[in-house]
């Protein structure tokens, strides 16, 4: 059993802690009588059965806490001190009790001074203060776990809303994404372009059936979201024809890098929209994937008209798909990823992701 296992199983814990902290007790007072004289004979089963004594009086003491956890702080104050106390006392004339009946010569050469009833008191101090000690480590390992399991709720309610937050910006890109190509499907059957139509129909059904059946918190690897790309530059390539050039540059190394699942096509998109679109004669877009170090660099590269010096953004704006890559991206790697727009020279605009390397380990599901 791990020890996380042991944290999460508390009853077991308690038994552990008791067992251990009442053998610790038992060594270190054996120690101390042999170094303060001769022990008695068949002294070594005594200790176990008062340490025995002992963790079953702490359980009368552990079911006072469970009641007076609630209470105000005054009366956990007292119900510490008093039931600490009561404890100590009452352990102490077992003790005595067991120590007189098994070794009567060492109990009768104990003059205390005291009435033969008090004297089964003596030491009570004493194991008032190991009562104590054992108040204060019951509710200081208490507290220590429950404040692990209010961080644990804390990270789980953390997690449960960055995937909440993930699945919504993942799921905002189908409806964005299939607009575009819907208003492009309607003017092919307004233009009485049937054919074309029913193709780039039937490729947005193989895209759509991709996306759906891939899970929204998945990474992929970069060889199947170059795949899933093409799926998508399928449909594009029945509006575009010749006047779309797209050129794949995938390092051997970087292909079975991890990334989020459909992290490019909205890149790609954009720049059908600002570089492609726009231009009669078309344009070009170049993906590349390459490894540089222990950082998986993404770039997405076309001829249009590139970022406006001025203000160093794109014309227009971007859309809701750099938004959204920005957004997913932050949310994912925090400050270990970058997400930059430069100039492609002559011009155009260049996107460039730098991430921290990732791969699956092989047999593993990708998380």
């Amino acid at each position: 059993m791990t020890l996380d296992d042991l944290l999460h199983d508390k009853r077991r814990l308690f038994w552990v802690l008791q067992l251990i902290g009442w053998s610790g007790w038992a060594m270190s007072f054996y120690l101390g009588v042999l170094v303060w004289g001769e022990p008695p004979e068949n002294y070594l089963w005594y200790l176990p059965v008062v340490s025995g004594i002992g963790m079953l009086i702490t359980l009368a003491l552990r079911w006072l806490y469970r009641m007076t956890w609630e209470a105000s702080l005054g009366r956990r104050v007292f119900a510490i001190l008093a039931g600490s106390w009561c404890a100590g006392a009452s352990w102490m004339a077992c003790r005595a009790t067991i120590f007189a009946s098994a070794f009567p010569k060492e109990h009768a050469a104990q003059d205390t001074g005291k009435s033969e009833f008090l004297s089964y008191f003596s030491g009570s101090i004493s194991a008032f203060w190991v009562m104590l000690v054992w108040s204060a480590l019951y509710f200081g390992i208490k507290y220590y776990l429950l404040a692990q399991e209010e961080k644990q709720r804390s990270l789980k309610a953390m997690s449960m809303a960055q995937e909440a937050q993930l699945k919504m910006l993942r799921y905002q890109l189908n409806p964005h994404f299939l607009f575009n190509t819907l208003n492009a499907i309607s003017t092919l059957i307004l233009d009485r372009d049937t054919k074309l139509a029913n193709d780039m129909v039937m490729r947005l059904s193989r895209f759509l059936r991709y996306s759906l059946d891939n899970d929204p918190m998945q990474r992929v690897t970069v060889a199947e979201e170059v795949d899933a790309l093409k799926l998508y530059l399928d449909i594009e390539q029945v509006r575009f024809g010749d006047r779309l050039q797209l050129h794949f540059n995938i390092d051997r190394r970087a292909a079975d890098a991890l990334i989020p699942s459909l992290l490019l096509q909205p890149l790609v998109e954009n720049s059908i929209k600002y570089a492609i679109a726009q231009s009669v004669g078309g344009g070009s877009i170049g993906v590349s994937a390459s490894i540089a170090g222990s950082e998986l660099q993404l770039e997405v590269a076309d001829d249009g008209p590139g970022l406006d010096l001025r203000n160093g953004r794109l014309p227009k704006g971007g859309g809701v798909g750099l938004v959204n890559i920005r957004e997913r991206l932050k949310q994912l790697y925090g400050d270990r990823q970058s997400f930059r727009l430069s100039t492609t020279e002559p011009h155009g605009l260049t996107i460039t992701i730098t991430l921290p390397v990732e791969r699956s380990i092989p047999g593993d599901q990708k998380p």
